[in-house]
Parts: structure tokens; C-alpha cells; sequence
């Protein structure tokens, strides 16, 4: 789709032909324009999903830290 586009021919006219969106065709290219190193700064796809994972793993981590604070109150109690 990005191709077609690339060459030449319109969002619109494209979207009637596959049955989407123009904007789902223009999103499209501008994601293959961030994942070549052109185009506007965003994040690629691989960033995005790097960037999910940290959020993840950021908020285990958070969970484990409070846990352990808690024992270690506990034990200093005792």
C-alpha cells in the first residue's frame, strides 16, 4: 500500500479500491517514513514496542521495591 502511494497514486483513491481508510494509508507511509529514518521524529515501531516493555518491567519493578520496603519495616520492628 505504502508503495502505491510512493508512486504516485492518492490515499483516497486507494482506500475506495482496498476498502480502508485514507488515513490508515497515510499512517501507514508516515510509519515506514519514522522506520527508514525519514519523515517527521516519532518513535518506529520497534520503539514502541521497546517503550511498552520498559513501561511493564518499570512497573514491576516499582511493585517488587514496595514489597520489599514493607518486609524490611517488618523486620525492623521485630
Amino acid at each position: 500500500m505504502v508503495e502505491l502511494l510512493r508512486s504516485g497514486r492518492g490515499a483516497n483513491d486507494l482506500a475506495r479500491e482496498f476498502g480502508v481508510s485514507s488515513w490508515s494509508i497515510r499512517r501507514w507511509a508516515e510509519q515506514a517514513e519514522r522506520a527508514a529514518g525519514q519523515g517527521y521524529v516519532g518513535l518506529t515501531s520497534t520503539e514502541r514496542e521497546e517503550l511498552s516493555r520498559l513501561r511493564l518491567e518499570n512497573q514491576r519493578l516499582k511493585e517488587e521495591r514496595a514489597l520489599l520496603a514493607k518486609a524490611a519495616a517488618l523486620l525492623i520492628e521485630n
